[in-house]
């Protein structure tokens, strides 16, 4: 939620599901521990999804998205928060300009 203009609500019943202007970044379960997925870029799909505990996403597999399982990837925190932020980051680059200007108050 720190990531300028992020926005979280709950879609689906039990989603966690995180948007930039609209648009779906990142999303998880509510439960403590649930998986989330986010959006990759086409390279790092392959070799994440060869790590344990990360997966394509269920739905959104071709659209590049992996599924972490907390309990059992073996990343650290700093590099899911830093593909995380990637994800938005890809997502804000496919936003028009003009948004693109509004969310980085330019």
């Amino acid at each position: 939620m720190s990531l300028p203009g992020a926005t979280e609500n709950i879609q689906w019943g039990d989603d966690r599901v995180f948007k930039i202007a609209g648009k779906m970044f990142a999303c998880s379960g509510l439960e403590e521990n649930s998986r989330y997925s986010f959006k990759v870029e086409d390279e790092r799909f392959l070799e994440l999804t060869d790590l344990p505990g990360i997966e394509p996403a269920p739905y959104l597999a071709r659209a590049r998205w992996v599924q972490v399982d907390p309990e059992t990837c073996r990343l650290a925190r700093e590099d899911i928060e830093a593909l995380v932020r990637r994800s938005y980051e890809l997502v804000v680059a496919k936003l028009p300009k003009k948004t693109q200007r509004a969310i980085r108050g330019v």
